[in-house]
């Protein structure tokens, strides 16, 4: 019977992580469990937390460094455009 109610305990908890932050099925499973069963203590559960934001700012970091190379070229192409077109009015082919 204690199993049955640590068990409910645990999937109310769930419920309610995934309702209140919109976190998926699989974060959340993850969360409490490492794949075999056995529920996460803090330190792991906080070094997980850790590593998942940290793969968070790498993503966001590369999708930044991306947009500002994606602007750089397209002011490059810009200037190369405005620079043809002002050197074709002063000599007419």
């Amino acid at each position: 019977m204690a199993t049955r109610t640590a068990v409910a305990r645990v999937a109310t908890v769930a419920r309610r992580m995934e309702e209140a932050g919109g976190v998926g099925g699989r974060r959340v499973a993850r969360y409490f469990s490492d794949g075999t069963g056995r529920v996460l203590s803090e330190e792991e559960r906080a070094a997980e937390n850790v590593y998942i934001q940290k793969m968070e700012r790498e993503k966001l970091e590369k999708l930044r460094r991306k947009a500002d190379k994606d602007k750089a070229d397209a002011a490059k192409r810009a200037a190369a455009a405005k620079a043809d077109k002002k050197g074709g009015e002063a000599h007419p082919s």
